[in-house]
């Protein structure tokens, strides 16, 4: 049995089958790691959402932040984006059934069997992994029970910017969720940088990458993310970046995920469907 984690998917369906293929993934026996953002901007989201969730425990998705907009406006209301590309989800018939299994699904799953960490974006460099792990709970609980709707109209924002333990209510699961869902840059105090998207070739002035800041309390646990189209895939600092930006014309990537093997990257070119920037 293989495990494959796969980067940002975006609706690009015949690219993901293609993709695994590819890798020779069998669906009856190997298990497929999804780093978020299934959906969105690509053309054809509902039929990764449907083929997704048909592989039923084989597959392992956590949140991103195209998800949870996915939630927010079928859910809350939340205004579409001229981007979007999620009418043919908005109007399934079996549109509350995917709804419902994606609401289902967590922010962060860590295996220990495999000795690995997924998340969509990044972690803050204050949390441990027993942290984050708590921290994703307390979002998934609410996600998942009666009050979902009041987080899918209050998670946007970039407040508050800095961690502590004392933070309550939504200011603190937004500041959760954006770490989960939005992080790429951090000062090196651990303050989210949530306007900074570039590449990391010219950062902002203060800003490192959040795998990067000097004493990540993450620095000895490995972690799969996504999310950072502008950087392909990396593999630095015990962090494997999977999102190559096959929706922008990039690759999408796969990483066959071993414990004590050597990994095995498998890259798919892809022509794209929008223009980066």
């Amino acid at each position: 049995m293989a495990t494959y984690a796969i980067g940002d998917i975006q609706g690009c369906y015949d690219e993901l089958r293609r993709l695994l293929d590819k890798a020779g993934f069998d669906p009856t026996k190997d298990k497929l790691w999804c780093v978020g953002d299934l959906v969105n901007r690509g053309p054809d989201s509902l039929a990764v959402l449907r083929w997704i969730k048909a592989l039923g425990e084989q597959a392992i998705v956590v949140l991103g932040n195209h998800d949870l907009h996915l939630l927010a406006v079928a859910l809350a209301g939340a205004p579409v984006s001229k981007k979007d590309t999620l009418d043919a989800i908005l109007e399934a018939a079996d549109r509350d059934e995917l709804l419902h299994w994606l609401r289902h699904r967590p922010l962060l799953h860590h295996s220990e069997k495999k000795g690995f960490t997924l998340v969509h974006a990044g972690l803050p460099p204050q949390w441990d992994l027993a942290q984050a792990q708590r921290c994703a709970r307390e979002v998934e609980s609410m996600l998942q029970g009666p009050d979902h709707v009041e987080l899918l109209r209050q998670m946007y924002g970039n407040e508050p910017v800095r961690w502590s333990d004392e933070l309550t209510g939504m200011d603190r699961l937004r500041f959760i969720t954006n770490c989960f869902t939005r992080l790429r840059w951090c000062g090196a105090d651990g303050q989210l940088l949530l306007k900074e998207k570039g590449g990391l070739e010219q950062p902002a002035a203060g800003a490192l990458p959040w795998f990067r800041v000097p004493g990540r309390q993450t620095s000895e646990d490995r972690i799969l993310f996504g999310h950072w189209s502008t950087i392909g895939f990396l593999a630095e600092n015990n962090c494997w970046a999977l999102d190559s930006g096959c929706v922008w014309g990039g690759r999408m990537s796969a990483l066959r995920v071993r414990r004590k093997k050597p990994m095995t990257l498998i890259e798919l070119d892809c022509a794209g469907y929008l223009m980066p920037g």
